[in-house]
């Protein structure tokens, strides 16, 4: 059963990266805080009524994804051959259960694939076509490629192209999205889950680190749940996720100290630019990001959802 005295927290992200002066920058900043805050009114809702972690990431993550605001599922960036390559994972912090995909093409919510790998497949991490064929016999909703592309992320890759150039984090302002949720439930468990569209003009068959376990998601309940975003080859070879934890469980650092530490420390040593998300076994929310923009929230058990877009908010 659970009580009002019960703790709870949720934490989401849209993406980091630069500021924008763009026209229309300000009315597409609240349209984000927008989302971010229903994202997180629902997710108060679940976790207040008792649901899990595992199932408040993933709603949250999915609605995230049926959002064009942000790059992940509908809104994806183009890849260098103008198609979209979507990854997602999730982890379970009660169990260290995981589930990760990478390369999808038609699967119109990968973080529902993701969850699924965890729970039905004796695997943790499915790719391209194999990914394909598990999400057919698991009757997971298809669409046709079309229907994650956008006329904003349209322009960005040509402008991607014609200038020939890699999209990083901050090479492009305001060209954020990868979202990710952490949650502690009720009963004490925590998750957390990650999915994005890649980078900007990326390679064919990229991946970087929001698929991938113990870099760009991470959870356990010895210690907290954590989702990156950013430069995500950077993060890969930080293991940013899995780093903040092992600084808790390890060290004994607290969860900001751990989470500023991964960040501005280990990732700015790589030249590594980006940010994350954390929860940890108490509640407590940690954000930590080293470029001028982040897009994040919270709501805990205490705090009505509170949404920031820039550094300074």
């Amino acid at each position: 059963m659970i009580s009002d005295e019960s703790v709870w927290a949720l934490a989401i992200h849209g993406g980091a990266g630069a500021g924008s002066q763009e026209a229309g920058a300000e009315e597409h900043a609240a349209q984000i805080r927008s989302a971010l805050a229903d994202v997180l009114r629902a997710g108060a809702r679940m976790l207040a009524a008792g649901a899990s972690a595992l199932d408040v990431v993933e709603d949250a993550v999915k609605r995230l994804e049926d959002s064009p605001l942000f790059n992940a599922g509908k809104g994806a960036v183009y890849n260098e051959r103008g198609e979209h390559e979507l990854d997602a994972s999730i982890m379970d912090g009660a169990t260290l259960d995981a589930g990760a995909v990478a390369g999808l093409r038609t699967v119109k919510n990968p973080i529902v694939l993701a969850r699924l790998v965890l729970e039905r497949s004796p695997h943790a991490f499915l790719i391209g076509e194999g990914a394909l064929a598990f999400a057919e016999r698991h009757g997971v909703e298809l669409v046709d490629p079309s229907y994650f592309g956008t006329e904003r992320r349209r322009a960005a890759f040509e402008e991607a192209k014609r200038r020939e150039v890699l999209h990083t984090p901050s090479s492009r302002p305001g060209d954020t999205g990868t979202v990710g949720a952490a949650a502690l439930d009720a009963h004490g468990n925590l998750a957390a889950a990650t999915s994005t569209g890649g980078m900007t003009n990326k390679a064919l068959g990229r991946v970087g680190d929001s698929a991938v376990i113990g870099a760009g998601t991470f959870a356990s309940n010895r210690s907290c749940a954590v989702s990156c975003t950013g430069h995500g080859e950077m993060l890969l070879r930080a293991t940013a996720a899995r780093d903040v934890a092992a600084l808790m469980e390890y060290a004994g650092l607290d969860v900001q100290t751990a989470a500023d530490k991964v960040i501005h420390e280990r990732l700015a040593s790589l030249g590594g630019e980006g940010g994350l998300i954390a929860v940890d076994n108490a509640g407590r929310v940690s954000f930590a990001f080293n470029t001028p923009l982040m897009l994040r929230g919270a709501v805990t058990h205490c705090a009505a959802p509170r949404v920031a877009v820039l550094a300074a908010e």
